[in-house]
């Protein structure tokens, strides 16, 4: 079941821990997309948080929110780009958009397959999504103190198969969120210390969330029709020479 937007709003930016899961897992999205000039960037469940960095070189930002957990204008100050929809059913043209961001979007669903459905469907050919989900390892998912505490948490091997199985190759997989789940202040002043150790031996403890990058598989043309034109091109006499 969805959050609701109203917890998920006052998590991520009106309290220290969210605000700092909000800062830990967008410089790792930054880290693995850079920039997205001229191209199309939605987000998926809540992942609004995260799209800020590309409104300035994206050619379009889209902010897609389901009708279980409620929409909100965003961002703040500027004119709004969030969109109330269905899980199963975006308001989106089929192969629109160029990366999709899809956070407390898939493991809060009651429709997972719609959901990737709809991912595939969106991706323009070569398109890519990532997925950020509660790790089942991490110590975020057994707190029901942040949003990733609900919903179904998941292991690598569990997304990857779920992925491939929608037909997306499987690209980076990575971990973060090393820091408790602890609105401690002791534990926030450390929050540095700990990611950095973390990133650095992954194996003392498992990251709070998983970060799949995964890329929406265009299928190879075939049949003898193809072979036909290649051997007839290659065969073709050549044209004369046309001065230039």
């Amino acid at each position: 079941m969805h959050l609701d937007v109203l917890h998920l709003r006052n998590f991520y930016y009106r309290s220290a821990l969210g605000r700092a899961a909000q800062k830990v897992i967008r410089d790792e999205l930054v880290r693995m997309w850079p920039e997205a000039k001229g191209q199309t960037v939605a987000g998926f469940g809540f992942a609004v948080p995260l799209l800020r960095p590309y409104l300035g070189g994206a050619r379009r930002v889209i902010g897609l929110m389901p009708g279980p957990q409620g929409v909100m204008p965003w961002p703040a100050g500027q004119p709004n780009v969030s969109v109330l929809c269905e899980d199963t059913l975006w308001p989106l043209p089929t192969g629109f958009v160029d990366k999709l961001v899809v956070m407390h979007g898939l493991e809060t669903t009651d429709h997972p397959t719609g959901v990737l459905n709809e991912c595939h469907r969106v991706l323009g050919p070569g398109g890519r999504a990532i997925f950020i989900v509660p790790n089942r390892a991490g110590l975020w998912s057994r707190s029901d103190r942040t949003p990733f505490g609900f919903g179904r948490p998941y292991s690598p091997s569990q997304l990857e198969s779920q992925l491939r199985a929608h037909d997306f190759d499987i690209g980076t997989v990575r971990a973060t969120l090393y820091q408790p789940p602890s609105h401690n202040p002791v534990w926030r002043r450390m929050a540095g210390v700990l990611e950095r150790a973390g990133h650095n031996i992954p194996m003392l403890a498992g990251g709070g969330v998983l970060i799949v990058e995964a890329c929406k598989q265009s299928p190879a043309a075939s049949g003898p029709g193809l072979r036909a034109r290649s051997r007839a091109s290659v065969l073709a006499p050549m044209p004369d020479a046309v001065p230039v």
